[in-house]
C-alpha cells in the first residue's frame, strides 16, 4: 500500500472505528509506528482535524466527515441496485429510506457515469416476494424491528406445521403444557412462546426472526408468518456478545445427516432449485447423490415428497419410514376417492 492510499485508509479507520491507538493502526497496515507518528502528523498538516489522546490515541474531530466518494460503474450499480432490492424486501419505512439513498447517489454521479447506470439498472431486474403486501405482516415486521432495536422480549403465540414428538398445547389457562405426540396431528400444532428477538433474516421467500427461546431455553428460528398476537413485553434482554447471525442458522443447534438419491433424469431440476438444506451434491452412475443437513426431518419432508418417484430416501431409517407412511396415506386417499 501507497503512502496515498494509507492515509485515506487511515481517515476511514478514524471515521468507521473511532479512537485507534499508533499501535492499532500500525498493525492494521503493516508497518511500523513511527511510519503512522509522520502519518498523522501529515494528515495534520493538510487540515484534517485529529485529536490525541496521550495513553487512548488518536480520533477524529466530531462532525468531521470525508467529501462524497467517487464510484466506478460497477459500484455505482451495485448500490442502486442493491437500494432497489431492499426497496421491494422490507416495509414502508426501509422502502423509503432505500429510494432516498439511490437518489442521493444518483445526485452524486458524473452524467456520462449516470447514463450507464440507468441503462445496466433497466436491464437487470431482482424479482422478488413481496412478502409485506399484507398489513398483518408489516406490523409485526415493524413490531420485531422495534424489538430487536430496543431490546425487548416479545411474546407471541406461535403455530407449528410439523410439531416434534414432544408438543407444546395451550391449556385453558393460557400456560403452554408439553406432551407426548406418536403422530402428526391433523391441524397445526400452536403454543404461547417468549423469546428474546436477536435478529431478522429474510430467505425461502419469508421472514424469519432468529431468537432466544425461554421455553426451549436456545436459540430458535420462528417464522414470522406464524407468529400471532405478537406483543412487546416490558422485559429488556442482553444479545450475547459472542452471537453471530450465520452461526444462529446452523452452528447453535444440532443438524440431522440426511442422504438422498435422485433419478438421473431430474439431477438438473434438484440443482436447480438450490433447496436450503442442501450442503453437498455428487452425480454417480445410480442418480445424483444428495446430502441435506435439516435439524429436523419435517424441514426436508415437503420437498422430497414433491420429487414424487424419483427420489429414495438413503438415511436415515426414520425418514424412509416417514415418508413411506405419507405415501400409504395418499394412496389410501386417492383409492378411497
Amino acid at each position: 500500500m501507497n503512502r496515498t492510499d494509507r492515509l485515506l485508509a487511515i481517515i476511514l479507520a478514524l471515521q468507521g472505528k473511532g479512537r485507534q491507538r499508533a499501535e492499532d493502526l500500525a498493525e492494521t497496515f503493516e508497518t511500523s509506528k513511527r511510519t503512522i507518528y509522520r502519518d498523522i502528523q501529515a494528515l495534520g498538516e493538510a487540515g484534517v482535524p485529529i485529536i490525541s489522546i496521550p495513553g487512548l490515541g488518536y480520533s477524529l474531530m466530531k462532525g468531521y466527515f470525508l467529501p462524497p466518494l467517487s464510484f466506478t460503474t460497477d459500484e455505482a450499480t451495485m448500490l442502486i441496485l442493491g437500494s432497489d432490492l431492499m426497496a421491494q424486501s422490507f416495509d414502508a419505512q426501509y422502502r423509503s429510506a432505500a429510494l432516498s439513498a439511490s437518489r442521493k447517489i444518483e445526485n452524486v454521479l458524473p452524467e456520462k457515469l449516470l447514463d450507464e447506470v440507468h441503462y445496466l439498472q433497466d436491464s437487470i431486474r431482482f424479482v422478488t416476494t413481496d412478502a409485506m403486501e399484507q398489513p398483518t405482516e408489516t406490523e409485526k415486521l415493524l413490531q420485531v424491528r422495534r424489538a430487536i432495536l430496543q431490546r425487548n422480549t416479545i411474546r407471541f403465540r406461535y403455530f407449528t406445521r410439523h410439531p416434534s414428538s414432544i408438543a407444546e398445547v395451550e391449556g385453558e389457562s393460557g400456560v403452554s403444557i408439553r406432551r407426548h405426540t406418536s403422530a402428526a396431528p391433523t391441524a397445526p400444532a400452536k403454543s404461547t412462546r417468549e423469546a428474546d428477538p436477536y435478529g431478522l433474516v429474510h430467505f425461502l421467500n419469508a421472514w424469519h426472526v432468529i431468537a432466544y427461546c425461554h421455553l426451549r431455553q436456545d436459540i430458535r428460528n420462528f417464522r414470522l408468518d406464524r407468529i400471532d398476537d405478537l406483543v412487546l413485553l416490558p422485559k429488556t434482554f442482553q444479545r450475547p456478545a459472542n452471537f453471530r447471525m450465520g452461526e444462529s442458522q446452523s452452528g447453535q443447534r444440532t443438524r440431522m445427516f440426511v442422504r438422498v438419491l435422485f433419478d438421473t433424469e431430474v439431477a438438473r431440476w434438484v440443482r436447480e432449485s438450490r433447496f436450503y438444506y442442501i450442503t453437498s451434491q455428487e452425480l454417480t452412475p445410480d442418480g445424483l447423490l444428495v446430502t441435506l443437513k435439516p435439524h429436523q426431518e419435517s424441514e426436508v419432508l415437503q420437498w422430497l415428497l414433491s420429487w414424487g418417484s424419483h427420489v429414495r430416501v438413503l438415511e436415515p431409517e426414520s425418514l424412509r419410514q416417514l415418508i413411506a407412511e405419507e405415501a400409504h396415506g395418499m394412496l389410501r386417499n386417492h383409492r378411497e376417492g
